[in-house]
């Protein structure tokens, strides 16, 4: 008997209802294993609320079709099977474009990484170059894996700047000034021929590390990325939340101090300016030179230096602050900092913390911990790849494997 699908009628007894509701069924059991990588027949049906049996049928016709493999397993100590979507059911890419960088994956649907690379880019790049050369790496990687360009079903692309939601195009940014007004998907959507997903870095690096990293497990988080400027990426119940411009997550410009230095938005004060490498590294250039980097005063605090431990441990107690001010909002159960800071380890989570229990509220303290991102430089090219894979249509995947789905009574 077919399993009810929320907002079918039990009463809905026809043919083509029955087709639906199988169809709606096979949708469901590929969305949990897209969005998990690999899953257990048991953890599938616990995902989507379908019975063992209904489970164990869809899996065998997606296996049948091609869209799943099948590989045994152990949970719980007990022999099982662990279901992932075929390495052949189609590519994802990710394109991550960083403060100097350009980065970008090759992944399958089972979430395995096929091949990575990252080289150079000049921020002040016109927009034209900087999608020349990721056309370009994009297609090297490709044919480096000798896999069919055809297979690539979607794009996943990182920008370190805001997307207006209603246009797609890339707003205001200091850290690429000349690609204001640009639509970031529309331009490499054009050059690749495939579907392009696009998000700020911040966002992605929240998917990354919810899918690969810090934040498995978990379905409420905060992912803080301290570079040349402050964001946070919000995750609420295992979802980016963006809100209706696109903007949720400006965390840097929180403010903590009305009388503080003059922010690039305007205000005076504002967590980023306490906290971001252009405001952070002048107090040391004096003592430590012109040259220095958020890099290199990491690796100066954990070998000891006392100047840098100290601007770290105040940086870290400025970001407690703004995550105490998330605490008492969105009452997150994690908190997972990135960018180079994060390599300064309990150096600046220490001070996190401990800002985080004197303002937040005791009970949204007590819930939430505070790590460092597993992912490094990596988090944004990954979540690029997990923003395709969870913008992607279950229904086209089906029809690009599967002949029409027919009514099974399960």
């Amino acid at each position: 008997m077919l399993e009810k699908t929320a907002g079918v009628s039990e009463s809905m007894e026809t043919p083509g209802s029955q087709t639906s509701l199988h169809r709606a069924n096979l949708e469901r059991v590929v969305r949990a294993v897209r969005m998990a990588g690999s899953l257990t027949q048991a953890e599938i049906a616990r995902s989507t609320g379908l019975s063992a049996a209904t489970v164990s049928n869809i899996v065998r016709e997606l296996k049948d079709g091609g869209t799943v493999e099948v590989t045994p397993t152990s949970a719980g100590g007990r022999r099982a099977r662990s279901v992932s979507l075929s390495g052949d059911a189609g590519i994802v890419v990710g394109v991550d474009f960083g403060h100097t960088h350009l980065r970008v994956a090759i992944g399958n649907l089972a979430h395995q990484v096929l091949a990575e690379e990252s080289e150079p880019l000049d921020v002040d790049a016109s927009s034209a170059q900087g999608f020349g050369r990721a056309e370009q790496l994009v297609n090297r990687l490709i044919k480096t894996t000798g896999i069919s360009p055809e297979k690539v079903i979607g794009v996943g692309l990182g920008v370190p700047g805001p997307i207006d939601v209603e246009s797609g195009t890339l707003g205001s940014t200091s850290i690429l000034p000349g690609w204001t007004g640009i639509n970031p998907s529309q331009e490499l959507a054009g050059r690749l021929g495939v579907p392009v997903y696009v998000d700020n870095d911040a966002n992605l690096g929240a998917l990354g590390e919810l899918v690969w990293g810090s934040g498995r497990g978990v379905r409420d988080l905060a992912y803080i990325k301290v570079a040349s400027g402050v964001g946070a990426g919000l995750v609420i119940d295992g979802h980016i939340y963006r809100g209706p411009g696109g903007t949720a997550g400006e965390i840097g410009h929180i403010t903590l101090d009305e009388s503080g230095p003059v922010c690039r938005c305007g205000n005076r004060g504002c967590l980023e300016t306490f906290t971001a490498a252009r405001y952070v590294l002048p107090l040391l250039k004096p003592s430590h030179g012109p040259d220095l980097t958020m890099e290199r005063m990491v690796q100066l605090a954990r070998e000891g230096d006392p100047g840098c431990r100290r601007v770290i441990g105040d940086v870290g107690r400025h970001i407690g602050s703004g995550v105490a001010n998330l605490c008492n909002l969105l009452n997150p159960s994690r908190v997972v900092l990135g960018g180079s800071l994060a390599e300064a380890g309990e150096l600046v989570l220490g001070p996190i913390r401990d800002s985080v229990s004197r303002y937040a509220i005791p009970s949204a303290a007590r819930q939430l911990s505070v790590l460092p991102g597993a992912l490094g430089a990596r988090a944004e090219v990954l979540g690029a790849l997990a923003l395709v894979l969870s913008e992607m249509g279950d229904s086209t995947l089906l029809e690009s494997t599967l002949p029409a789905a027919t009514p099974a009574f399960t």
